[in-house]
């Protein structure tokens, strides 16, 4: 490295290590997009699926049609009152309904100027729903009875995904998937990394019959056998109640120009995902040259309502 480009990378880390929005991520060289929730929602909206030309509803496929819209959020609880994000007021929240299964999504829709390598990090919370009532039964699901420290709503938190939707040099499309699976539909506690080997269902696909499913499925990877694990168990800070918020480091990196993933970190576990397969569409799609996605969802398996907090993104890239 030269002199000039050395005093040039002090430079830059010295600006970024200086401003308090940006010195708690770690962006690769061009910032694309800095996500702070505090001046709005960026443009990060809900997964909405595709619908015909007379711009009927009754078109999208039926496991596309209740997503739900992200919204911003002050945080607020029955006993703390309002909480607030990491820094400043507001979060992106993104919220299911009280149905197994049912997912709740927050899109942004980039497009690739370059290939190379590509990063999102984000400050994110978990939680599920607050339960105010007297039944004893409350008080425990699945591997979780409340004693003063476990608490039932933890096992009650489904999973949390992080993933893109990639299109590129003559319509070969394919997605990147990271899947946080906290517990599984009976509050058994898993902890698990996960991603999918096939690429997810797409409208095209509905629209020819090749597919077609119901209400709350996993858009993501419908089968469950099409999904794997990642190592050993991760255990986060869900912090004893459904009231207390405590923001997790995101850092994820994927190379567009290989079409792979890179390297995933959560707080300070840092896993490499190079071998990680990626499988894109067999045939190609029209209408998405350089199509550059990011989404974050939140799925209950419990039923009861979960939530996804994200207190501010960076994506950036090194193109």
């Amino acid at each position: 490295m030269t002199d000039t480009s050395t005093t040039a990378s002090e430079l830059r880390t010295a600006l970024l290590r200086s401003d308090p929005n940006l010195s708690k991520f770690n962006p690769l060289s061009r910032i694309l997009a800095h996500d702070d929730f505090n001046t709005g929602l960026h443009g990060w909206v809900e997964l909405g699926g595709n619908y015909d030309g007379q711009g009927n509803l009754e078109s999208l496929d039926r496991h596309f049609r209740d997503f739900r819209s992200p919204q911003l959020s002050t945080c607020d609880f029955f006993d703390v009152g309002t909480h607030g994000a990491m820094s400043g007021t507001y979060a992106l929240k993104l919220a299911t309904r009280p149905y197994p299964g049912h997912t709740a999504t927050a899109i942004r829709r980039l497009t690739m100027s370059g290939r190379g390598l590509l990063q999102i990090e984000a400050y994110i919370a978990y939680k599920a729903e607050a339960t105010l009532d007297e039944d004893d039964a409350d008080n425990a699901f699945g591997d979780m009875e409340w004693d003063g420290n476990k608490h039932p709503s933890e096992a009650q938190f489904g999973a949390f995904t992080v993933a893109t939707d990639l299109c590129g040099d003559g319509g070969l499309r394919y997605h990147t998937v990271a899947r946080y699976q906290n517990a599984d539909e009976e509050g058994n506690m898993l902890r698990q990394w996960k991603y999918p080997v096939v690429p997810e269902p797409t409208p095209r696909e509905h629209f020819e019959g090749k597919v077609d499913y119901p209400y709350a499925t996993d858009f993501t990877a419908p089968n469950p056998e099409d999904w794997r694990v990642y190592g050993e168990p991760q255990e986060l800070c869900m912090n004893e109640v459904p009231t207390k918020v405590n923001w997790h480091y995101l850092r994820w990196v994927i190379d567009t120009d290989k079409r792979k993933n890179v390297e995933l970190q959560l707080n300070d576990r840092v896993m490499d995902w190079s071998h990680v397969p990626v499988p894109p569409y067999e045939e190609r799609y029209g209408s998405l040259e350089n199509l550059l996605n990011f989404y974050f969802s939140v799925r209950t398996l419990s039923g009861k309502r979960n939530f996804l907090y994200l207190d501010s993104v960076v994506i950036s890239a090194d193109w």
